[in-house]
């Protein structure tokens, strides 16, 4: 018997596609999956063009109609979920070449058949279901009735039934056009559905049974088919029960027919961490069967934990693996080699430090089982370089296959996909921002356009499931990071590597919460000072030039008669107001002097460093305000060196064009542009080791940004300034006070990151909820009559219940298959329930707070000055309640928001509520004013609001004389002025590495014996050459146990006699890959040092290659060998 013939005489259509359904769910269920989708389709549409209380959302696509918030509280969350499944197998069915399992077109019939139900129940008018009518699989018919469809046959289908269909968008866009037939039919069925609605709908629609099958679609979305007996209630037996059998609810089973995984999964009132320890035995059991303990998933259909007891204990994760991930999860178990004992590539990272920070690392991996870690790594010191070589060597080693570097500029995920091309080609580096469809092992994005991505899908499948990456690295980690893009690391389940160069002591505390650390204590640092000392980075000379304007603003009182003159004509406002002082934080905002910036140029040009013998202003990076302030800044220098012809300076901000042209164009070293004007696009992102002056034109408080802004200076450049004339410093030109605040080393708080203003609608509206209950609450002075104060019809109660209206709303239309918001799937559902809005807990408060408030809803988007205007009423109704006195200077802007509007009186819309618009403008109106009257206010005026033009301040452009006062040298914290013995190393090390042919220097580097004779020739040449004076040579003496030693230190050793030298060493035995490797290590020890005592084997950077030192790699023997080889160097240079 067919199970809809009950919708044949009042829905034909929606009967036809429904009993195709039907007819095919057994013989042919990607067809019966596909003409579900169709009913149900066919459903939707009737719905929105014959039930008036449906508003049309600002897209017709199927997914947007039954998201749209008056679709879900029409049909109720169980219709409502049995669509979303619905559409789900369907969509699958259409896009998936996979064979679609009976089991799947029979779930979908059924669940059409209780929204059939629905349909007819409540808009049937002649022919409507019994009542306890059931649905009846078994009636199914067996034998095939119509030919199978392919999935290109149901694709062309599909396209065709679309164009035969009529299109919502257009049929009720016009009101006015709809034909009297249907404005008959409308009104019919609006006393039909009445009267439907009054007799008790006690049909059971399975919802339970509705959300468990929402745990076999997120299996399906990572490609497990579920289509044989064995995926599903598999029996074992060895089970602690009395028949000593269970049935584990899925098993995931690979290609040898051993079990991945398996899912326990838990009714959703159900705590999923309720079926941990039956999931365990079920594993136990699986592993005594067929030799393979699968990894655990237990879930209750919200949330869900994996568990692989063999490496990690249970997390909560979003989804399920996809089998190639559970294959490679149960394959590392016997491939993964060791981290501790694999070399590190030093073609990629070869430094100490990046060694020690790789192996800090992999230690944190490997012994520790941590899954989040922190390196901090001072700009130019080589981060990108060091996480390269750590994902080259987590490759090597099978723990990762694919890894996703984050950042948040397009500049730098360019920059990454360059090095990785260059030192990780065979990782195939895919930049997602340009090759989204490439697939590779290594994948680099903007954090904005991953968050774009993630729910794509493919055949089907989620392109990038919970488990497609192993590593994912984030460029400049910290706290802003995670506030606005945490749903990325949240979604994937992989270990996460932040980078940061922002010294350790300045981080913010929640950023190592985020990584799980102790504040303070990163997984590894290597700061700036440390680089500056180990002669990896160069120093800065801060210097400070004070400018009266900066610092103390304009006083008409201070100016000339002439300025005084000039300060008068000027047109400050529209009223003609002429202010007496122009504080100094409106200078280069909005008020620009030429004097001002004419003073900074000319002292730049003047101190800056140069190159080209002398002639010309090295590179130079100006950090301006903002864009009129940098476009002033190159006006300025043009107009005073005009003979430069507009090349030497160039404006390179977010609003020029081809800027990364000009950028190109600055990174060469002879080439115009000389001096960059940035505004925050050259902060951070930038590898130009020419740059020898900074310039800070404007105020900075963010640590953070302070020392990227510095670290654009700190890279070396070698014969920057002639041949042997490397880099050595670079200045740091500070106009506005910044180097006297970072100097004091404050403690500085990161501005907090403001709500997005969707959220501040949301939470502000729940303020205005629970000021609203709680004045309820005080005014009942009986316990438990609150809810009767709720119901009772005051104005305070109407408006109660609009706003919760408002918010119920927007949670109906948060789409639930988003990744963001299907976390919070549980509560999104629980407050899609219009009853919950009736009273709201202190708990319920806090939920909708923290967990529900911006969450993305498919609601129509408004602007932006709508929203912010429904705000400012908010924030008054409150103050009204709260007698905060905010509540006068908040009258104030509507005042004068509503003074602007009569301004605009010619537009009819404005015209109608002129009134209005003028009595809020007087005192007498806001005498008494209600919280019912600013709501009336806000409805009225709201889509009025965006006719203000904004407006901007006009620039004002002076030429009052300005002073500059003298420089003065500032110390920052971590660039510590060397003394004068240091001064006298660097020196002595410039002057000893270009004077390599004079034969007592020839013989330090070429290991030859030296003599007392050469050691007082030595003394002679640091004496007669200025670079230091005789206590300087007594404390060379002392601290490096000789003066040959101490040059030998700074001129290290050739590298081909370091090489000759251990060649006797490695000449009559065969050594493995490691041996040799730390031979090689202690050659560019020699090369860069000249000496080693025995004693430094066994630190870093040795033992980070070899955890134990020399000793682990090499016998008794070969130690005692290796030691009189050094001791042979040393001696030679101590005479």
């Amino acid at each position: 018997m067919a199970q809809f013939t009950f919708l044949k005489p009042e829905f034909p259509a929606i009967y036809e596609s429904a009993h195709k359904a039907f007819r095919t769910a057994y013989r042919d269920p990607r067809t019966a999956c596909f003409y579900a989708r169709r009913a149900l389709e066919l459903t939707v549409n009737w719905l929105y063009k014959y039930d008036t209380s449906l508003r049309l959302p600002y897209q017709d696509n199927l997914s947007a109609l039954i998201h749209e918030p008056t679709f879900k509280e029409l049909v109720g969350e169980a219709v409502f979920n049995k669509a979303k499944y619905i559409i789900r197998l369907g969509n699958l069915a259409v896009h998936n070449e996979r064979a679609v399992p009976a089991n799947d077109a029979i779930n979908a019939v059924r669940e059409f058949f209780h929204v059939a139900y629905w349909l007819a129940h409540t808009y049937g008018r002649t022919h409507k279901p019994e009542a306890g009518l059931q649905f009846d699989p078994q009636a199914i018919p067996q034998e095939a009735t119509l030919p199978k469809q392919t999935v290109a046959q149901l694709q062309k289908l599909e396209t065709e039934l679309s164009d035969r269909d009529e299109k919502l968008s257009i049929l009720l866009a016009d009101k006015n056009a709809i034909d009297d037939e249907l404005k008959r039919l409308r009104a019919e069925l609006i006393a039909v559905k009445q009267a439907n609605t009054v007799q008790p709908d006690t049909h059971d629609y399975s919802e339970a049974q509705t959300r468990d099958l929402f745990i076999d679609l997120l299996l399906k979305e990572s490609g497990w088919g579920l289509d044989q007996p064995r995926d599903r209630e598999f029996e074992v037996t060895g089970m602690p029960n009395e028949t000593g059998k269970g049935f584990v609810d899925y098993v995931l089973w690979g290609n040898d027919g051993k079990p991945l995984a398996l899912v326990e999964a838990k009714r959703t009132k159900k705590d999923a961490r309720i079926g941990q320890q039956q999931a365990k035995l079920y594993a136990d059991c699986l592993e005594s069967q067929f030799g393979q303990r699968p990894i655990v998933f237990y879930t209750n259909g919200y949330e869900h934990h994996i568990w692989d007891e063999t490496n990690y204990p249970p997390r909560q994760v979003q989804g399920f693996y996809k089998k190639s991930e559970l294959e490679l999860l149960i394959h590392r178990r016997t491939t993964q080699k060791p981290l501790s004992t694999t070399n590190i590539n030093p073609a990629i990272a070869s430094r100490h430090y990046q060694a020690r920070a790789i192996r800090k690392v992999s230690e944190a991996f490997e012994q520790n089982k941590e899954r989040k870690v922190l390196i901090i790594m001072a700009t130019g010191a080589g981060k990108t370089r060091t996480a390269i070589a750590l994902v080259d060597l987590l490759m090597r080693c099978n723990w990762v296959k694919r890894a996703l570097f984050l950042a948040d500029r397009i500049s730098l995920v360019n920059q990454a996909i360059g090095v990785f091309k260059k030192h990780l080609p065979d990782s195939a580096p895919v930049n997602l921002l340009t090759e989204k469809d490439t697939e590779g092992r290594v994948y680099a994005s903007t954090y904005g356009t991953m968050m774009g991505l993630i729910d794509d899908t493919k055949n089907g499948q989620k392109r990038f499931g919970v488990g497609h990456f192993d590593l994912i690295i984030i460029d400049e980690a910290h706290r802003s990071v995670f506030q606005k893009y945490r749903h990325i690391f949240n979604y994937f389940d992989s270990h996460l590597l932040g980078l940061t160069a922002t010294p350790k002591d300045e981080i913010d505390r929640n950023t190592y919460g985020l990584f799980d650390l102790e504040n303070g204590v990163p997984t590894d640092a290597y700061q700036l000072e440390d680089a500056v000392k180990d002669g990896y980075l160069v120093p800065t000379q801060a210097i400070s030039v004070p400018l009266k304007f900066q610092r103390e603003g304009i006083k008409y009182d201070e100016l000339s008669e002439s300025e005084k003159e000039e300060w008068d004509a000027l047109e400050w406002d529209e009223e003609g107001n002429i202010p007496d002082r122009i504080e100094a934080g409106a200078l280069d905002q909005w008020l620009f002097n030429q004097d001002t910036a004419d003073k900074v140029l000319e002292h730049l040009m003047t101190r800056g460093l140069k190159v080209a013998g002398g002639d010309r202003l090295g590179k130079t990076i100006i950090f301006a305000k903002n864009q009129k302030h940098a476009e002033f800044i190159e006006d300025r220098f043009n107009a005073n060196y005009p003979h430069l012809k507009g090349e030497f300076a160039r404006l390179i901000t977010n609003k020029t064009p081809y800027a990364q042209s000009l950028i190109d164009d600055f990174s060469k070293k002879d080439k115009a542009p000389h001096i960059a004007i940035s505004v925050d696009m050259l902060d951070t992102g930038i590898d130009i080791p020419e740059v020898v002056n900074l310039v800070l034109f404007k105020l900075v408080r963010s640590k953070t940004k302070f020392w990227q802004m510095v670290g654009r200076g700190t890279r070396l450049c070698p014969d920057l300034f002639g041949d042997g004339q490397d880099k050595q410093f670079f200045y740091l030109f500070d106009y506005c006070q910044n180097l006297e605040f970072f100097k004091q080393n404050v403690q500085t708080i990161d501005a907090p990151i403001p709500k997005s203003l969707g959220k501040q609608l949301f939470t502000t509206r729940l303020d205005l909820i629970a000021e609203l209950d709680k004045q309820s609450s005080s005014l009942s002075g009986v316990e438990g009559t609150t809810n009767k104060l709720k119901d009772a019809a005051t104005p305070e109660v109407d408006l109660r219940q609009q706003i919760a209206d408002l918010l119920h709303t927007e949670v109906a239309a948060m789409n639930i298959e988003n990744f963001i918001v299907r976390p919070k799937r549980q509560l999104v559902e629980k407050y899609n329930n219009p009853e919950t809005w009736r009273s709201l807990s202190d708990n319920d408060l806090t939920e909708l707070n923290q967990e529900i408030a911006g969450l993305p809803a498919q609601t129509e988007p408004e602007a932006e000055e709508i929203k912010r205007f429904d705000i400012l009423i908010l924030k008054l109704q409150l103050a009204i309640l709260r007698s905060q006195n905010t509540f006068t200077s908040l009258r104030d802007r509507v005042k004068a928001i509503a003074n602007l509007l009569e301004q605009k009186s010619s537009i009819p819309l404005v015209q109608a509520q002129l009134e209005l618009i003028q009595d809020i403008q007087t005192d007498e109106w806001w005498q008494d004013v209600t919280l019912p009257m600013l709501e009336a206010v806000r409805k009225r005026l709201r889509g009025l609001v965006k006719l203000i033009e904004k407006q901007e301040r006009q620039p004002i452009y002076t030429n009052f004389e300005d002073e500059m006062g003298d420089e003065t040298i500032v110390e920052l914290p971590h660039f510590t002025s060397p003394d004068s013995f240091e001064k006298f190393r660097a020196k002595a090390r410039d002057f000893l590495r270009s004077h390599q042919d004079q034969m007592v220097i020839f013989k330090l580097r070429n290991n030859k014996q030296l003599t007392a004779t050469d050691l007082s020739e030595l003394e002679t040449i640091l004496l007669e050459n200025s670079l230091g004076n005789a206590e300087d040579i007594n404390r060379a003496k002392q601290e490096s146990h000789g003066l040959g030693l101490f040059v030998r230190s700074l001129i290290g050793l050739d590298r081909e006699v370091a090489k000759q030298e251990f060649g006797k060493f490695l000449a009559d035995k065969t050594l493995n890959g490691n041996q040799i490797e730390f031979i090689n290590m202690i050659v560019d020890y020699l090369t860069e040092h000249g000496a080693i005592e025995a004693a430094r084997l066994y630190e870093s950077p040795f033992t980070d290659f070899a955890s134990q030192g020399i000793d682990s790699l090499f016998t008794s023997s070969q130690v005692d060998e290796l030691f009189a080889l050094l001791d042979d160097v040393y001696t030679k240079a101590a005479a």
